[in-house]
């Protein structure tokens, strides 16, 4: 009997999704279970089990397409069954027209191996119309696994309570089992993902305090396919825990060891804000080779900050009271997308971020003024280095780029806040593939 693959509900709050690369190709065989596509929402990237086994079939939907949840994508048929799909698959929905400082996407997607999985819907949840996806039940006080993460760490013998898990509400994934950086719960656990793999240095993302790693995901859509990429949830952020030191110096041995554990010597470092001052230490640090260096909005550079901006972000338990300081960071609010703040706070409830946060502040905004200087690091760099600031930064004053060395490249963007990485993402794309050129050159 054929089986209908539709876009799943990842959450409630999910309206669509956006399309990653298949794991089959139309007519070959899949197994129940086994990894058969991939989806992005507004702040996770998911891989989404086969509901069956059989052939796969009338494939609708390409990588980077946006569809409404429930549309049906493709079809699974027993092998050798006759079979016509009832009615013509939907049409993708259109994805959002760009401002001109918020460009989009250019119809492809540079989505590749991810690290977490598409959660079933929680039991009562209805389906949409014509779904046929398999949900998993409770499963009481086991341990959050996917079928295909149980199935692998029975296999390998390991203990599921052993691991930390990178999926919604710490839900252990398959990668997390096959991945070589999965390693036993504790506060050194620095959670990663590698966005794409291949040859060569990857560009290394940092992300901004507040934030974590999916941040960075719509600028590296925009990246050659070719370039590796891993991004990094520092301490405190994301699904890497604070542990007990709360100091900038955690972040930067977090990242480093993070670096350490991946094998990777040499990078292009890209950081935002905490993470660009994050970056630009590391660039320094002992067993890190930078072959490139991008400061984005970089944080270390005065002591001058928006203090009341943190204050309220980490106060803010609503969506009405969230919105207004997210909208802080941009120009364009429509840059950050529709859900963040849902998301934000979704993720509050399941994880001690807002806790741990508050610590973290308390140490690198002590009396409301960035208590670290990367200045110093910057004064004779070691690799092509670029500094880019939007001329409407709420957050970090753009003239703290003033005085620096003149090998550093300085770019502004106006119309554009705190974010040049979402708000101008086409161009700060542009700038990470030249700077990995000048770094693998240099």
């Amino acid at each position: 009997m054929a089986v209908e693959i539709v876009m799943p509900r990842v959450d409630m709050d999910m309206i669509s999704g956006r399309m990653g690369r298949w794991h089959a190709a139309e007519g070959a065989h899949v197994e129940k279970g086994a990894t058969l596509f991939e989806i992005e929402t507004d702040k996770a990237a998911m891989e989404v089990d086969a509901p069956a086994s059989g052939v796969l079939r009338f494939v609708a939907a390409s990588e980077g397409d946006v569809l409404p949840v429930g549309a049906c994508i493709g079809w699974i048929v027993a092998d050798g069954e006759t079979f016509a799909p009832p009615a013509k698959a939907p049409a993708p929905a259109s994805s959002p027209q760009p401002s001109h400082h918020s460009p989009s996407r250019d119809g492809r997607s540079s989505e590749r191996p991810i690290g977490r999985r598409g959660a079933a819907l929680p039991p009562g949840t209805p389906s949409p119309p014509g779904r046929r996806w398999r949900e998993t039940p409770d499963e009481g006080a086991r341990p959050r696994a996917t079928p295909a993460a149980r199935r692998l760490a029975r296999e390998r013998g390991l203990r599921l309570e052993s691991l930390r898990g990178s999926g919604p509400h710490g839900r252990v994934q398959r990668r997390d089992i096959e991945a070589p950086s999965a390693r036993a719960r504790g506060d050194e656990n620095v959670h990663r993902v590698w966005l794409q793999r291949g040859e060569g240095a990857p560009v290394v993302f940092l992300h901004g305090f507040g934030a974590d790693l999916n941040g960075w995901r719509p600028v590296h859509r925009l990246l050659p396919e070719t370039q590796p990429a891993l991004a990094i949830d520092l301490p405190g952020h994301g699904y890497s825990p604070l542990g007990d030191d709360a100091s900038f110096e955690a972040l930067i041995e977090a990242a480093r060891a993070a670096l350490a554990a991946e094998g990777v010597g040499a990078a292009h470092l890209v950081g935002h804000s905490l993470g660009a001052a994050v970056a630009a230490v590391l660039a320094h640090e002992p067993g890190v080779r930078a072959l490139s260096l991008m400061l984005i909005a970089p944080a270390g550079l005065g002591e001058e900050t928006n203090a009341a901006f943190f204050d309220g972000f980490l106060q803010a338990d609503t969506e009405a009271a969230l919105a207004p300081w997210l909208h802080m960071l941009v120009v364009d609010p429509a840059s950050l997308g529709a859900a963040l703040a849902r998301t934000t706070l979704r993720q509050r409830r399941e994880r001690p971020l807002v806790a741990e946060q508050r610590r973290l502040a308390e140490a690198v905004l002590a009396g409301g003024r960035q208590a670290f200087d990367v200045r110093s690091r910057l004064a004779a760099p070691q690799c092509p280095t670029k500094i880019v600031f939007g001329v409407e930064d709420r957050i970090t004053p753009p003239h703290h780029s003033e005085g620096l060395s003149g090998l550093i490249a300085l770019h502004r963007f106006a119309h554009v806040g705190h974010m040049p990485h979402l708000e101008a993402r086409r161009e700060v794309a542009r700038l990470i593939e030249e700077l990995a050129r000048a770094g693998v050159a240099a």
